[in-house]
């Protein structure tokens, strides 16, 4: 009997609709789910790369984001074909985990390099961005469910890169510098309001798991 992964990331079906064909085709051309997961890899570093070079050439402001998409949909597909193909595996939950984690440290130091934000608020957004998917695998380590509850889960920890990058970017156009509020700049705003989101949600997958430990422990 096959593998069944017992946690999976809830993904509405007008994304995974996205990725129908590419599914198809991986499993006509006989492309592995790992190497799916190891490409999203690749385009977060490209990501990353963007975001560095931001502060000399502002226009990258524009690509990074979409490379963090692209990651993201990579990180949906792997795991589709891996369930397409019959061959998820426990092997297969850590190679689809660990490429995520090293994804968010590219981005965020990236950012963090890219002289439009103090290195300090780049390096914190990525510690805590593991930290809170960290927090969401401890529920399975203990024999209950997986959390990918709150409002800072990598999806939307890439959302608010976008907006950040892209408001950065649509103010040195019509002004011809990045300004700071408060001595921060748009992007150290956006890598504090990550820093905020996630210790929300670190505190949301902890009670709920705490939760799911009480209950389980009065049946």
């Amino acid at each position: 009997m096959s593998y069944q992964p017992t946690s999976r990331r809830p993904i509405a079906a007008v994304f995974r609709a996205t990725a129908r064909y590419a599914v198809e085709l991986c499993l006509r051309r006989g492309i592995l789910a790992d190497a799916i997961s190891y490409a999203s890899v690749v385009c977060s570093s490209i990501a990353g790369l963007c975001f560095w070079q931001a502060g000399r050439h502002h226009w990258l402001l524009i690509f990074a984001p979409l490379f963090c998409y692209l990651r993201l949909w990579c990180n949906m597909l792997d795991g589709m074909v891996a369930m397409a193909s019959g061959k998820a595996s426990l092997r297969g939950e850590i190679l689809n985990d660990l490429p995520d984690r090293i994804s968010d440290i590219l981005i965020f130091v990236g950012t963090a390099h890219s002289g439009l934000c103090n290195p300090p608020s780049g390096y914190w957004a990525a510690i805590l961005a593991l930290l809170t998917a960290y927090v969401g695998t401890l529920g399975q380590a203990v024999g209950v469910q997986r959390e990918f509850s709150g409002i800072m889960s990598k999806p939307w920890r890439m959302v608010m890169l976008h907006i950040g990058a892209w408001a950065s970017l649509g103010v040195f156009w019509i002004t011809g510098k990045s300004p700071a509020f408060c001595t921060l700049t748009i992007l150290d705003w956006t890598c504090v309001l990550v820093v905020l989101g996630c210790l929300q949600t670190m505190t949301i997958r902890l009670r709920r798991i705490f939760r799911a430990l009480a209950s389980r422990e009065n049946t």
